[in-house]
């Protein structure tokens, strides 16, 4: 099965080990894995913003870059959820909404990907801790994606996982929501960090690296002994 990779910016520019390991997984599971180097933002700061129209020349690059593409896969569910909304964008221009349909449809966050496409729920993957997960808004509230991540999860060798309390909450980073709503945004999150050090875990688990990078960072900063780490990690763990 082909399969081309959707990174992301994040895992880009700030997460390289999480793109690493996606594909690791993915080829582990049968896939050949491809990587457009023409791929760019998918548009949704841009968007989120405000700014509808400059953000569509993003997204025709975007949708230009995976035309070819027999799947995409993104180690994102927020990032997935934007390629989703691109038919709806593109709903006054027959040309592109039918090219956006066309991408959406063959659109997959990892997880979603791995447990509805391969029909895979034990990736064989094995680490030894005491973990809570962090679940995002977008991908469980707009992309619908919530039982792929812990049907996987719960096939860890060696992970014991235990629930967060008010697991539906936003972690606050929304991405531009964080930079121009900053009080609120702090808040939102040490509320989320206060809940994770509830659970004594010594591991938080997320497949949105704009969430994992917005909790972990404040972890970082308020000194708290928890380890962050993205799905796409714990599932190609052989430790």
């Amino acid at each position: 099965m082909k399969v081309t990779l959707f990174a992301t910016c994040l895992v880009d520019m700030f997460n390289t080990s999480v793109g690493k390991a996606t594909v690791e997984l993915l080829e582990r599971l049968g896939c050949e894995v491809t990587f457009p180097e023409s791929q760019v933002c998918c548009g949704q700061p841009a968007y989120n913003s405000g700014y509808v129209k400059e953000s569509k020349e993003a997204m025709k690059k975007m949708i230009a870059t995976f035309a070819d593409s027999e799947y995409i896969v993104t180690p994102s569910g927020s990032c997935a959820t934007m390629f989703k909304e691109y038919p709806k964008l593109f709903a006054d221009d027959e040309k592109w909404r039918k090219k956006a349909e066309m991408l959406a449809s063959k659109t997959y966050e990892l997880t979603q990907f791995i447990v509805d496409v391969l029909k895979v729920e034990d990736v064989g993957a094995t680490l030894h801790a005491k973990a809570t997960v962090h679940a995002s808004c977008h991908m469980t509230r707009l992309l619908g994606v919530k039982e792929a991540p812990m049907k996987l999860l719960k096939n860890v060798k060696g992970l014991t996982l235990v629930p967060l309390k008010n697991v539906q909450n936003c972690c606050g980073f929304g991405g531009t929501f964080s930079v121009k709503m900053g009080k609120i945004s702090e808040q939102m999150v040490d509320e989320k960090v206060c809940h994770v050090e509830e659970t004594d875990a010594d591991l938080l688990i997320g497949a949105d690296a704009g969430c994992l990078m917005n909790i972990g960072g404040r972890i970082e900063r308020t000194g708290k002994a928890i380890k962050v780490m993205h799905i796409a990690e714990v599932l190609n763990s052989r430790v």
